[in-house]
């Protein structure tokens, strides 16, 4: 019996530490925090649960491969899953659009608003239901996985949005609402491709969110790893790697304990992997490439959660709001995504609900909250600074709030770089930019030769599906190496 340990406790290491135990490994994960999961989590504060992570889940449509991996890992399974009727509604000068789960609805509503639009409409609404192949889901009631000749048929279809940014599709129409509609979901720079996955991904009834949200989801896949004889070090931080000649032969832990291990899995950031563990240019050559590329960014977010003073919410699901001008100058972001959770049940107290809201950063933005943050006092001052201005632009856009929300936590990018160690606290991988072609890289490590890379920054823009299967193809790897196929 071989001895994997598997250092970094998030969806790509819990995967991973499933997968091995499934294929005959034994399995360690050292987790520096007090709980596994990563990003995939969530935390109380005053009676109300905030959720870090879940907006959609890509992998709830029983139909695909990703849902069979949900299902192994115990992330899903008999766990209900929420599909809402829309992911997130645009709005501009008292007009709304949503991007509703009915794709012939969708098209009517665009119509609606601006026929002048509607050859532009017609070709985005043909791509959004060509998209759907790339994430394995055909059929008129999304109840059949795609075949290779559907997938490759697509692929003419969505060729020019992969030229363009979201900003530059938002930019062939003519109607305002259906611009912004297009450009308010994912940074600027993001291509206009990945929208359409990711809203193809919604139609296609595989972005639904399980019932618990983010912590549940990471508490699922936990007990299904010890369930399998895994075992879990969670406040327990990997601080170096011993080698033989090419073989790593143990791993230390900043206990000072030195553990033996057969094969190695870094289930960890980049940021972390080389430059803690291992040398820089250990770093894979195609991972390393694109950090240097200079169209390929990385973005995190600000977040602050309200309480509520009402039982239910003035709008439903996701609403995006535009910055008036002097706010978009000062946080440098065009909009606020608020999301309402009024599906869960135990997020609130009874008769109270909860508002979470967020803008992008940019990685420069990024950068200027991690050197706030080395100023404890500044820092908090600017994030309930940013949290007032916020609080008043929502009750600006539903006055029926005023004087019911309540700052119960913010958090930033600092945040997320501490909680994970990513260079510029980046929550996703790189953001998925125009004509870049997202192919998976392996997790060989050159020169080494039982240790493997697991991460969401395998595949661009990364998040909880590819952190998954580079769980998955690192056990895989692993196998390969050993004759097993």
């Amino acid at each position: 019996m071989s001895d994997i340990v598997i250092i970094g406790g998030g969806v790509a290491g819990l995967t991973a530490g499933i997968c091995a135990l499934l294929n005959g490994f034994d399995a360690v994960i050292y987790e520096k925090h007090h709980i596994a999961g990563g990003n995939l989590t969530g935390w109380d504060r005053g009676g109300y649960h905030i959720d870090n992570c879940v907006h959609w889940l890509t992998g709830t449509n029983p139909v695909t491969t990703q849902h069979e991996l949900w299902v192994r890992t115990g992330a899903l399974g008999d766990t209900a899953v929420f599909q809402a009727e829309s992911l997130y509604t645009y709005e501009h000068g008292g007009m709304s659009l949503s991007l509703s789960r009915d794709v012939n609805r969708l098209h009517a509503d665009m119509l609606a608003l601006s026929p002048r639009d509607d050859r532009e409409i017609a070709s985005f609404i043909k791509a959004l239901n060509a998209a759907k192949t790339i994430v394995e889901v055909s059929g008129k009631n999304n109840n059949k996985r795609c075949t290779t000749p559907e997938l490759l048929a697509s692929l003419p279809i969505l060729l020019r949005y992969h030229r363009m940014t979201t900003h530059e599709l938002g930019q062939r129409f003519a109607h305002p609402v259906i611009q912004g509609f297009m450009e308010c979901l994912f940074p600027a720079s993001f291509g206009a491709l990945g929208l359409l996955v990711a809203a193809a991904t919604f139609c296609a009834d595989n972005g639904g969110i399980p019932q618990g949200g983010s912590l549940a989801m990471a508490q699922r896949m936990t007990e299904r790893f010890l369930s399998l004889g895994g075992v879990l070090h969670c406040g327990v931080c990997a601080t170096g790697i011993q080698f033989s000649g090419c073989r790593a032969v143990s791993v230390r832990t900043d206990r000072g304990e030195t553990v033996r291990a057969d094969e190695v899995i870094l289930a960890v950031d980049p940021a972390y992997a080389f430059g803690r563990l291992l040398d820089k240019d250990r770093m894979p050559l195609p991972l390393k490439k694109l950090y240097e590329h200079p169209k390929v960014s990385r973005f995190s977010s600000f977040h602050c959660a309200f309480a509520c003073d009402l039982a239910a919410p003035p709008f439903c699901g996701d609403r995006m709001i535009e910055f008036p001008e002097p706010l978009r100058q000062k946080l440098r972001s065009r909009y606020l995504i608020l999301r309402e959770y009024s599906h869960e049940d135990g997020f609130a107290p009874d008769g109270k609900s909860l508002i979470q809201a967020m803008h992008y950063c940019t990685e420069e933005e990024c950068r200027f909250f991690i050197r706030m943050r080395e100023r404890p006092a500044a820092y908090r001052a600017l994030k309930e600074e940013i949290a007032g201005e916020i609080a008043a632009l929502i009750t600006a856009r539903f006055p029926e709030l005023s004087g019911r929300l309540r700052c119960i936590d913010t958090w930033t990018p600092a945040t997320y770089k501490r909680f994970t160690g990513a260079d510029v606290g980046s929550y996703m991988g790189f953001a998925f930019p125009p004509k870049l072609n997202p192919v998976f890289m392996n997790g060989r490590i050159k020169g080494l030769e039982n240790v493997t890379l697991a991460t969401q920054w395998q595949q661009a823009p990364g998040g909880l599906p590819v952190a998954a299967k580079a769980g998955e193809a690192a056990v895989r790897e692993i196998i390969r190496r050993r004759g097993g196929g």
